[in-house]
């Protein structure tokens, strides 16, 4: 059994795992999105292996569906679940920062064996390869505000490197399931947000080198 919370918005629908974080895709329904996720199964077996973890999922079973708004429709995750306030043990935090550590070095690899002009989507448009990379640190650094993280503008790979320790340091720790900072979110829904990001651009970036 795989565990599948869904964000619904107005016209798009995203399926995420609860317990891998990033496995997230969309479609136009909560079948399609469903689909979608056990297509990508494969693809993120990658992700799980390199993380040293066993990715046998089983059959997709829905445990909340949250609602979610044009962000959603946009083709980007926004909603909290009710289940990212639970406690975060020391076993779950040290699992989820060992997957969020391959998605960053998968990343890093197909970045540095792509080419910088990428194929163009199917509408003639998406970043390439610099703009792509750089995007994903862009919004990683805002994202890593919402658990009390804050590093000023990344342009060197040793401020890249000081902002992801300091990210860990923080997913590592078990959580009583309240945002670590006024306002923020809580740390199970900023590992997978980031984690999201991360392995969704990995594939974008796979998909159009070819």
């Amino acid at each position: 059994m795989t565990r599948v919370y869904l964000e619904i918005g107005p016209k798009k629908v995203f399926a995420c795992s609860v317990e891998w974080p990033g496995w997230c895709r969309i479609g136009r329904s909560e079948e399609e999105a469903l689909e979608a996720l056990m297509t990508y199964a494969p693809r993120y077996r990658v992700v799980a292996e390199r993380a040293g973890l066993v990715f046998e999922p089983g059959d997709p079973v829905v445990v909340e569906r949250a609602k979610g708004g044009t962000t959603t429709d946009f083709g980007a995750i926004e909603a909290i679940p009710s289940l990212d306030s639970e406690p975060v043990d020391e076993t779950e935090a040290a699992r989820t920062v060992a997957l969020l550590g391959a998605a960053w070095e998968l990343f890093g690899e197909t970045t540095a064996t792509s080419p910088e002009e990428l194929r163009k989507g199917p509408r003639g448009g998406g970043r390439d390869r610099d703009k792509m990379a750089a995007h994903v640190v862009n919004a990683e650094r805002a994202y890593a505000r919402k658990i009390g993280v804050r590093h000023k503008p990344i342009h060197e790979p040793s401020a890249l490197v000081a902002m992801r320790a300091d990210l860990v340091e923080v997913l590592s720790r078990p959580s009583d399931g309240r945002p670590p900072v006024p306002g923020g979110w809580p740390v199970r829904y900023a590992a997978r947000r980031i984690a999201w990001h991360v392995v969704d651009h990995l594939w974008e970036m796979e998909d159009r080198r070819s």
